[in-house]
This record gives C-alpha cells, structure tokens and sequence, in this order.
C-alpha cells in the first residue's frame, strides 16, 4: 500500500521506498534533475543524477504528470524548513510515468486565473494545499464530531432525501415524481420533522451529519446544498442541549487546532444583541456597542430628531475611540451609503475635542453635550456616528456600519474565537411579503407562554442559536411535543386545522402517541469549517461548490433535459 510522503524523515535515511505523486515542480540544472513530488500529504524533493538510468526518461517529464518512483532516502546538502520532508530528499533509480497530463489552464503554483476558470476546473483547483487543507479540515471535524457523540450514547441514523413539501421559511427544490403523476417530492430544507418523529420513536438521542437543500438567494456564507451536524435529544431542557454543545464544539477545537475552550460560553437575550450590536449574531471580538442617546436630544429643536422623537423612533450612536482626525466629511459621506443601504435616511456626526464639532453640532447644547460626554464615556479626538428612526432600521444600520467600521480599523483579532449563546429569541416575526406574522425559527419551537401567544409582537420562543466571530454556526429549540400546545402555535401563524393537517399532519398525529419531551440543535458545517480553516467564502471549504447563480460551472449543472424525460415524468415547459 502507498506510503505518504510525509512519512519519511531523517531516520529512514538509507531506505529504499517507493512513492507515489503529481509533478508539482521540475529543476533542470544541466546535469541534475529535481523534482518536488506531491502527494495529499505534502511534497518530498526527488535527485536524477545523469548516471541514472531513467535520466533521459525523466527530461520528458512536466508538471503535474503522475509518476511512481523508486529510490533511496539520503540527507539533504541544505534543508528546507518550510517542509516537513526537508531534511531528506530520495536519489532515484527507477520511475514510471502513470499518466500524462496536458498544459493546465491555469498555474497551480501562482493562481492568478479567475475565480470562474478555478471553479471550471475545480479538480484542479482542489490540488493547491490552500483548498486541500480546508477540506481535511472538513473531514476532521466530522470525525472529531463523530467520536464525541458516539461516546455519549447518540445514534446516527439517516433521514430520507425524498420528502413531502412544507413550504414554511425558504423555497422547497421540487423533484417530479414519475410513478405518481402530478405528484412532487421536495428536497430537505432540514431533517427538523424527521428527528422529531425518532425522539416520538424512542431513540432518545440522535445525531445525522444531514444534507440540506435551500432554493434561496447565495452570498458568501451560504450555498443550496449544505451540511449540518444535526442532533435532537428526548427529555432535556435548554440546558441539556447547550452543555452538550459546549462540549462537542470543545471537542471539535482541541482536535483539531489543538485549541482549549473556555466553558461555559457566554450568554446573552436575542432583545439584549440587538440593542447593542444590531443583529441577533454579534461579533463579540471588539466592543464599539449600539448605545440609545434619544434621551440627549429629548428637548432638541433640531426639527429631524424632534420628528423622530414625537413618532416614537429613536436616537442611537456608535462611538469610534479616538478615531475623529481620521475620518473626513468626504470618509463620511461614504459611510452615510453603508447606513443608507439598510435604509437609514442619514448619518450624523459629531467629533469630540473638549468641544463637539460635526454635523449636528450646533444643535449640542450644554446640557445635551454633558448628556453625550457621561453617556458615551468620551474623550477627546472621538468620533460620534448617529443614525434616527425606527428601531428596526436604527439597529441594523448601526449594527452593519459597526463591522465595517472594526474591519477597516483593523478592530478584530483574527486569532479570537468568541463563542456566545442567543437566547429569548421572538417567537413570531412580522413578513411584510406574506403581510403576516411567522415562525422566527419554524412552527414546531415551544414557547415560553403558551398562554401569551396573541402578543405575537412581545412572544418569546425557547430558542437559542450559537454564534461565533460574528456569524451564527447554529440554532436550535426545545420542541413542542403536546398537541394541544401544537395547534395553539399553528393557530397563532393562522394555519387552518385543514392546512396544517395536510402539511404536518404526519407530525402532529406524532404528537398524540406519547411523544416525549425533547430538544436538539444543528450546527452548519461549512461554517465552522470557514472559520476553523480561516476563510469566509463557504465556496472554498466545499469541494464542488456553485455559484451566485447556482450553477455549477464544471459539469454545466443545472442543464436542460430531453423531451422524453419530460414526458416521463408528466410535465410541460411554458
């Protein structure tokens, strides 16, 4: 069987091995051959001496060819540091090329190509260590992963592909059914119904590194096909489920950085996130919070902050330390695009130097300028950023303009982890597309009180998701597992008992059998795994991923089909 590379050192000298690999590099020095071999492991510097038999074989050798060669361990005359084989290199005797390969369309060793032409020839792409490295570490957390929930008593058992539509949150991939005419099967948008209906089974405890489709609109930490670790758990409480979390994701970082988590991990109220950071997934790594100054300005003649003020908004501000020298009206006004593209209508300034100059200066009266200075905390050269109106629009604007602001003032320690749980999550959000309100997770969460579910606007949910550096790796609830308490939550969302029957009538028939209490969570794998490996495109840590568009470049997918496949399975294009 095939060795590694990376396996030999200094103390295989004078072995004789066989090894196989890719051309990653040849040097002809007119009389000496080197070649850096690569193989998934690493890469292992390969002398052809002229004396060599195979010399003249080898000149016909180029990049990326896939050869097996034969030769004996010797020291190196300088070693090479920056490779874990770089004490040694191999005097060969014997090679044989396995495969040929023709001019790349684009340079492994320098990547200047196009993100497009790296996603055409992704099989290529995938043998640079930059992407390699990331699916490994894919890999090891799905291992490290594993091993954990084994050795707690957990099942892994596979939920079906094929499944009924319930089109409740993103857009359903539809599968035409051949068999049943007119009839289509979805694609899981994620095992949540399935792993409900193990714990009515008895399973207790169940976990499933599940696919997961979503036809929903791509950015750079989502893609339609994805991975969770996904787990559910009968008779536990909040509690249960975040213990055991904390430990698995600790499990998950000492194998594979190495790296020792501090448990517990903090805590904080969806209400608490969003009044100081403007989203229900902060970046916890600098401070710079969300502050409410509405009290500042309650007297103010400033006729936009009166107007606010008398409709029931609010007033908020970000203060940037020691900041105010650096940033013109010129570097403003391009901060004013950032709040208004969350539709914030502008952005007030205001820079302190034992006096307030800005903007909205003139309208900072004595008392309201010793409200701000004890209010902010400030000190001189800082710069006060202010956005007026709704919550909604003040938080989130303020909220994006924060990340932006730590990314371009260079405020996050990129080698922080900052874990923190949201909890006290809404139960219900308002869509104005669908003009009603929702499931802020999905309709199967319990609430808090039950008996408050007509103040859809102040419901609370027993849910919670996991964040870190500022993107949410996962979320999950405790589950409803009363029918009665069920058919409160779908009255709530305004399902008819005919509707949520023939949607979820597999589910809430469940219910009445004895089904325990129970409670899980799903981690997104791709991205931990962004965040383990250092990037934040989720494309490079899957190893064929789509596009914006969701295509995939490689094997030209989706594509159009032939007529008889259509009339197979009964349908007609408009």
């Amino acid at each position: 069987m095939k060795r590694n590379n990376t396996e030999f050192n200094k103390t295989n000298v004078g072995e004789i091995v066989t090894l196989y690999g890719w051309v990653s590099k040849k040097r002809d020095l007119g009389g000496l051959v080197f070649i850096d071999l690569r193989d998934r492991s690493g890469i292992i510097q390969l002398a052809i001496r002229p004396e060599c038999a195979v010399y003249n074989k080898v000149l016909e050798i180029k990049n990326e060819y896939v050869i097996k060669v034969v030769g004996e361990i010797t020291l190196r005359e300088n070693s090479n540091p920056n490779l874990k084989t770089g004490d040694i290199e191999v005097i060969v005797s014997d090679v044989e090329v396995l495969n040929e390969s023709r001019e790349l369309p684009f340079d492994l060793n320098k990547v200047t190509a196009l993100e497009d032409t790296r996603l055409k020839y992704r099989y290529l792409d995938l043998r640079r260590n930059e992407l390699k490295d990331k699916l490994i570490m894919k890999s090891l957390i799905m291992q490290s992963a594993r091993d954990y929930l084994n050795n707690n008593e957990f099942l892994e058992i596979e939920t079906p592909i094929l499944c009924k539509s319930t089109p409740e949150g993103a857009r359903d991939y539809l599968v035409p059914s051949r068999v049943n005419k007119g009839s289509f099967y979805a694609l899981p948008q994620s095992p949540q119904l399935f792993k409900q209906l193990l714990m009515a089974s008895g399973f207790e405890k169940y976990y499933q590194i599940a696919r997961c489709f979503r036809d929903e609109d791509l950015r750079a930490d989502r893609q339609p096909e994805f991975t969770q670790i996904d787990l559910e758990m009968s008779f536990v409480n909040e509690e249960d489920v975040m213990n055991l979390t904390e430990g698995l994701l600790a499990n998950i970082f000492k194998k594979t950085k190495g790296i020792n988590l501090n448990l517990p991990f903090n805590r904080m109220t969806y209400e608490d996130a969003f009044n100081m950071y403007g989203s229900d997934k902060p970046d916890t790594r600098f401070e710079m919070v969300i502050n409410d100054i509405t009290n500042a300005f309650v007297d103010t003649d400033f006729g936009v902050f009166r107007g606010v003020i008398d409709d029931g908004g609010m007033i908020n501000a970000i203060v940037v330390k020691n900041a105010a020298d650096r940033y013109s009206r010129k570097d403003i006004d391009k901060l004013t695009e950032v709040v208004k593209s969350y539709k914030a209508s502008a952005l007030a300034f205001l820079k302190y130097d034992n006096e307030f100059t800005g903007s909205i200066a003139k309208f900072v009266d004595e008392k309201t300028g010793d409200l701000l200075k004890e209010q902010l905390h400030l000190e001189n050269n800082d710069l006060i950023l202010i956005v007026a109106g709704n919550k909604k629009i003040v938080k989130t604007s303020l909220g994006a303009l924060r990340l932006k602001l730590g990314k371009d003032l260079d405020l996050i320690d990129s080698s922080k982890f900052n874990f923190l749980w949201v909890t006290d999550f809404p139960m219900f959000e308002y869509s104005e597309e669908e003009g009603r309100y929702i499931a802020c997770h999905h309709p199967f969460t319990h609430p808090m009180d039950v008996d408050n579910l007509d103040d859809k606007e102040n419901a609370l949910a027993r849910a919670y998701d996991i964040v870190l550096n500022g993107y949410e790796i996962g979320g999950g609830s405790i589950r409803i597992h009363k029918p009665d308490v069920q058919e409160k939550v779908l009255e709530a969302l305004e399902f008819t008992k005919e509707d949520a029957y023939n949607k979820f009538g597999f589910l809430l028939d469940a219910l009445t059998y004895g089904t325990p209490p129970h409670g899980g969570l799903a981690l997104g794998l791709e991205r931990l795994t962004m965040i383990l490996s250092g990037t934040d495109n989720i494309r490079d840590v899957i190893a064929f991923p789509k596009t914006t568009s969701a295509s995939c470049l490689m094997t030209e997918a989706p594509n159009e089909v032939s007529i008889h496949q259509l009339d197979e399975l009964h349908i007609k294009l408009k």
